[in-house]
């Protein structure tokens, strides 16, 4: 096995009366979004969070194939849900995503593994300014360590463990949006203004495509 697909759950809105991931964009929950855009890519796909009660509802909407990995102590430390994806990974390599990004594009995350080996991580980031975790790609064991070391030392922020990390190649934003011209793979789910913008954007694709 070479690649895995983590897939964090962790970052809930107090905003929704649910799970984001949840919620419906054009007939299907943003969770089946990412994971229709993932899956394909990989040759394993886990979804880390915090709750048996969450982990309960995405099993009803996932394959069974799909690992479900629940630790509750994400609640209060994020970063460990990225350490208890990579400590499940099969793969060499894993691939580091939200759960609420219905928009993440497939050429952006084949560009990222294209770019991956040799080193420890591809991992976007604008100019002149700081990476972004999520999504990249990860060599998992380098990513272990990582995580691990940053968390002795009482690091909560989920890209907190990039500091730890040698051999990265950065990629520019401008490069990404090359492929993603308006960054939509960042766009995210977090309040229901942001799915409103969700509704909006998935309309304009359906007029782009039939225009």
């Amino acid at each position: 096995m070479n690649l895995s697909a983590i897939i964090i759950a962790y970052n809930y809105s107090t905003q929704f009366k649910q799970d984001s991931g949840l919620l419906k964009l054009n007939n299907k929950s943003i969770l089946e979004h990412v994971i229709a855009v993932v899956n394909p890519l990989v040759d394993e796909t886990l979804i880390v969070t915090h709750s048996q009660k969450h982990a309960d509802a995405y099993a009803k909407l996932v394959s069974s194939q799909i690992t479900l990995v629940v630790e509750p102590a994400i609640a209060r430390n994020p970063l460990v849900a990225a350490l208890q994806g990579f400590k499940t990974a099969l793969g060499g390599f894993s691939l580091l995503v939200p759960h609420d990004a219905p928009f993440i594009s497939t050429k952006i995350l084949q560009l990222f593994f294209e770019l991956c080996p040799g080193k420890s991580a591809v991992i976007p980031r604008a100019p002149d300014s700081q990476a972004e975790p999520l999504p990249a790609v990860y060599a998992t064991r380098q990513a272990l360590f990582a995580a691990e070391k940053a968390l002795t030392i009482g690091k909560k922020d989920l890209g907190a463990f990039i500091e730890a990390l040698q051999n990265v190649r950065y990629l520019s934003t401008l490069v990404i949006r090359q492929l993603d011209p308006d960054l939509k793979t960042f766009f995210r789910i977090k309040t229901p203004v942001d799915l409103k913008r969700a509704v909006a954007l998935t309309k304009n694709q359906k007029h782009k495509r039939h225009g």
